[in-house]
């Protein structure tokens, strides 16, 4: 089968023709893929960033945002069969310890990352395990749905845990209207009926973001804190989603952010620089926010096929890999790149 690889850190990926996987577990699941979300992690794991992290000996298939069909199963399979359309969770758990029997899967002590640590989904056929497939209602296609896996599992994931908070009245600040952001707008709006402040230094995205459900929308220009201060009473937002994460983006969160408020970091990149002493004095409270569980995919997917979130998404086939990272790269993407092969 066809599959883009990674073959060095600092390299370019490279199309490759490899073996396809084959069932050699009795929970296997191979997925024929449909579409292939990519993933701004995926230029990090290039760049060398997760080499350490993950361990994975090179050559291997890239791309942890994945959907299809099912195209083989193991024998003790029994929650999909053959020509089910699928979403893939991106880990691979045991379903044994600790962590997984606490429904907080994500925290597996077992696991395995497909795209990551071991071969993912830039490629015709992936194999994950029954675990890890969630069947898709018939009105979804797994090219359009694809990057909800990560993407839109890290901002539901998120998003849902932000709502847990916010009450009718309060004021939500978004930071980022990308990929993840987009999605995390519409799940918010889904959620709860707090005021949402989109805020992106591109005058684009904040034109998606009002589109899609957002109260106000603000660009970056200098001037969107006193902005954003302004659409809140002057005493900052309850709470503050920070899709970016880099780039000066967590001062500016910091400086939207109201006394006793919830900073949820989900971007990464720079450092949280805050004293100690005004953490304590005004009692904010920062939460890290990494992919979702099995469960929150579940409830992303009844809200897709509701119609509730969709995915703004630009296809490109599988031989275009090298295109679409660019085109993410260069930030000409409003919403997400799929590869479909």
């Amino acid at each position: 089968m066809k599959a883009v690889q990674v073959v060095g850190y600092g390299r370019n990926l490279e199309l490759a023709d490899v073996p396809a996987p084959e069932v050699s577990g009795p929970h296997d699941v191979i997925v024929k893929i449909g579409g292939a979300g990519v993933c701004r992690t995926d230029i990090h794991i290039l760049e060398g960033q997760w080499a350490e992290k993950s361990g994975v000996t090179l050559p291997y298939t890239i791309g942890h945002e994945n959907a299809g069909w099912v195209h083989a199963v193991g024998s003790a399979v029994t929650n999909v069969a053959e020509g089910d359309k699928v979403i893939v969770h991106p880990l691979v758990t045991c379903g044994l310890c600790r962590a997984c029997r606490a429904g907080d899967d994500v925290h597996c002590a077992q696991s395995d990352f497909p795209g990551i640590d071991t071969h993912g989904g830039y490629a015709e056929y992936l194999r994950t395990s029954a675990r890890s497939v969630v069947r898709i209602d018939d009105s979804l296609e797994p090219a359009d749905v694809a990057a909800l896996a990560d993407a839109g599992l890290t901002a539901y994931h998120a998003a849902a845990k932000a709502a847990r908070r916010l009450r009718p009245g309060d004021r939500c600040v978004v930071i980022g209207a990308g990929g993840l952001g987009h999605i995390g707008i519409q799940v918010l709006k889904a959620l709860t009926a707090a005021e949402l402040v989109v805020v992106d230094r591109n005058a684009d995205a904040v034109k998606l973001a009002v589109s899609i459900g957002a109260d106000h929308g603000v660009v970056a220009d200098g001037g969107h804190i006193d902005e954003v201060l302004g659409l809140t009473g002057g005493e900052g937002a309850e709470v503050v989603l920070d899709f970016v994460g880099e780039g000066g983006a967590t001062a500016d969160g910091v400086a939207m952010l109201r006394r006793a408020g919830d900073y949820h970091v989900v971007g990464y990149g720079e450092n949280i620089n805050v004293p100690t002493i005004d953490v304590i004095s005004a009692e904010i409270n920062f939460i890290g926010n990494l992919v979702g569980s099995y469960t929150d995919l579940c409830e992303l997917m009844v809200l897709a096929a509701q119609g509730r979130v969709r995915l703004h998404t630009v296809k490109y086939p599988l031989t275009r890999f090298q295109d679409a990272l660019d085109d993410l790269e260069a930030g000409k993407i409003r919403g997400r790149a799929i590869l479909t092969p």
